[in-house]
């Protein structure tokens, strides 16, 4: 499912002044085993977004899998949908992801994918039976969150599905919950199990700060809600990282 790619050693080294996190061609090239090795479950959930497709992609209808990164969860859903009519779009907006899909994904993928370099708070969408947000959401600003998810609900057909899957928070002030500090230590200690060292743990949580601004659970459900949806289920969990299933009626 993931072609391979260099080790993550962005943060080994002392960074000053450290700047915020970016998706371009250095994380591009070591992206791969970077989430591996941060995000705890994700090769499963990988698994799963494909099962949830096999279910839910309808004929003649459009997929959507927004802020594609390196396609995993492109390649996955398209080895799972059997409608052969059906037609996967990805979508980034870092060109060094793009570029690096268009090397290897669409000779892999059984069904027709596209690839498109654009900002998905503009990007159209039709004839959706899937749109799928893998840790996307938390990375858009959080005022124009809303108004995506309904630009989504907008494009997507009647029984359609939504994966949205992020990091979550787990207090709704500035202050944070026993829960929070457990999680994001427990978060950590799964880091040094993959070879992280504290170094590179802190580097990155304080690069990545600024832009990764994670919501509630309930903060995500009401504003699915709000957006249309009339389904809204919390479907997987693994410390700080989570997904839900929402439905359009």
């Amino acid at each position: 499912m993931f072609e391979q790619s260099q080790d993550d050693k962005i943060y080994v080294n002392l960074h000053q002044p450290l700047q915020d996190f970016r998706f371009d061609a250095q994380v591009a090239a070591v992206f791969s085993d970077m989430i591996q090795r941060s995000v705890p479950g994700y090769l499963e959930l990988i698994q799963l977004i494909g099962l949830i497709a096999q279910r839910y992609a309808q004929a003649d209808s459009h997929v959507y899998d927004l802020g594609c990164s390196l396609g995993a969860a492109s390649l996955s859903m398209a080895q799972h949908i059997s409608h052969k009519s059906c037609t996967i779009i990805a979508v980034d907006n870092a060109p060094a992801m793009i570029e690096k899909c268009q090397t290897t994904l669409p000779q892999h993928s059984p069904v027709p994918l596209q690839l498109h370099c654009a900002d998905i708070l503009n990007f159209p969408i039709e004839n959706a039976s899937m749109v799928v947000l893998n840790f996307t959401l938390q990375f858009i600003k959080p005022e124009l969150r809303l108004s995506l998810l309904q630009r989504i609900w907008q494009g997507m057909r009647s029984g359609a599905i939504l994966v949205l899957s992020e990091k979550l928070h787990f207090s709704d002030n500035e202050t944070e919950s026993w829960q929070d500090v457990t999680l994001t230590a427990l978060h950590h200690d799964f880091k040094r199990t993959k070879g992280y060292s504290d170094l590179e743990i802190s580097q990155k949580r304080s690069a990545i700060e600024k832009v990764l601004l994670p919501d509630t659970l309930a903060i995500h459900q009401q504003r699915l809600f709000d957006a249309g949806f009339s389904e809204v289920a919390q479907w997987y969990q693994c410390l700080n990282f989570a997904s839900i299933l929402a439905k359009k009626p």
